[in-house]
């Protein structure tokens, strides 16, 4: 009976081994440890452990109702019965209000990022896919511009506005690589396609926006910056998030089947378009959120499920897990070079947008990738 019971025990969990959990728990101090340094910096000097006792300050922990007007806001937290007034110390003041909402978007966006791009790479069949090839966040950007460009007054909508640039522009590559069913190489170049005219639509926007503050905003959106988020930006990124996560943990098991081949996958009884069409909305969902809140941030839907994947293997049951944890410690350190790379080089104060980080890091990559491929059919 206890054989048994391992037995079955085994193939429900025996995925969680100890390469996924060493790499989760990197991740995780890697994450921490990054945004600490982070939130060491600013006008308002500190010490490391002074920064250590304001993020983990009782006072904030153990108290709900000032947990609650962080991160829900004082008008929601106040409407559900909780006391908004409350007095903390200078120093987690600081942090909590002003330098801690940039780590906590940050390490979301990286999250939501590479889970997207495991899902798409899984969807294509093609471990170069991403949802910044695919043509997603070129269509999330380009509504998010169109917003702040043209119809500035609907700024409070940018999540639902990017959901939607997105969701169309995943729905023109479907169309265009649909040929009684779709196949990943027409995937990947419809989305080459789609993202190409959409990037050129983008900065064709610009010829339309007279304000110089709208024009330094909108090239922010293209680049992707974390610059100036606060508690609104984790708000607007944490719903999403909530549902992407448990959704693309849950589907990692009709991903291993879709890596198979459509044949199989049928021969399976799984109904492959529909499997297709819906994970792909959750890779869509995921890559909108990102945009809404930090601009394009392009390659780390691309690198992320490559590191994890050379560690812990390709089944998506331990990249997903591991997914959730690197991502968010990419674009940590990313944003941690971003911000004080030109401060300890030259003394300015000058901030970097991550994208450029990003893309300094995963351009190479990228090509390596590249390399790596023997023939233009394995792409």
């Amino acid at each position: 009976m206890a054989t048994e019971t391992r037995e079955v025990f085994g193939r429900e969990v025996g995925w969680l081994d100890r390469s996924l959990a060493l790499t989760c728990a990197v991740a995780l101090a890697v994450t921490v440890l990054a945004g600490l340094v982070q939130v060491r910096f600013g006008a308002y000097d500190m010490t490391f452990w002074q920064v250590v006792g304001a993020v983990f300050d009782p006072l904030v922990w153990l108290r709900p109702n000032v947990l609650a007007s962080f991160v829900l806001g004082d008008g929601l937290a106040s409407a559900l019965g909780f006391d908004t007034s409350f007095d903390l110390p200078t120093e987690t003041l600081i942090v909590w209000n002003v330098r801690l909402p940039r780590v906590l978007v940050g390490a979301l966006v990286g999250m939501n990022l590479a889970l997207s791009g495991a899902v798409f790479q899984a969807v294509t069949r093609n471990e170069l896919a991403s949802p910044f090839i695919l043509g997603v966040s070129s269509g999330a950007g380009f509504a998010v511009l169109l917003t702040l460009v043209v119809f500035a007054n609907f700024a409070a909508l940018l999540p639902l506005t990017a959901a939607l640039g997105g969701t169309v522009a995943f729905l023109v590559v479907y169309a265009i690589a649909w040929q009684g069913g779709t196949s990943p190489v027409r995937l990947v170049l419809a989305g080459v396609i789609v993202g190409t005219v959409l990037n050129s639509m983008q900065t064709a926007l610009f010829f339309f926006a007279s304000d110089l503050g709208t024009v330094q905003a909108a090239i922010a959106w293209t680049t992707g910056s974390l610059t100036g988020v606060d508690w609104e930006q984790v708000r607007m990124i944490l719903p999403p998030t909530l549902l992407v996560l448990p959704a693309a943990v849950l589907g990692a098991r009709y991903l291993n089947v879709l890596l198979l081949g459509e044949s199989t996958a049928s021969a399976l009884g799984m109904r492959v378009e529909r499997a297709r069409f819906l994970l792909s909305a959750v890779a869509i969902l995921a890559a909108a959120a990102s945009v809404a809140v930090a601009g394009i941030v392009g390659f780390v839907g691309l690198i992320v499920p490559h590191m994890v994947r050379t560690v812990v293997g390709s089944d998506y049951r331990r990249l997903m897990v591991g997914c959730a944890f690197v991502g968010p410690a990419l674009l940590v350190v990313a944003d941690l070079g971003a911000r004080l790379a030109f401060q300890f080089t030259t003394g300015a104060p000058i901030q970097l947008p991550v994208g450029i980080v990003t893309g300094l890091v995963g351009g190479p990559y990228f090509l390596y990738l590249m390399r790596r491929r023997n023939e233009l059919g394995d792409l």
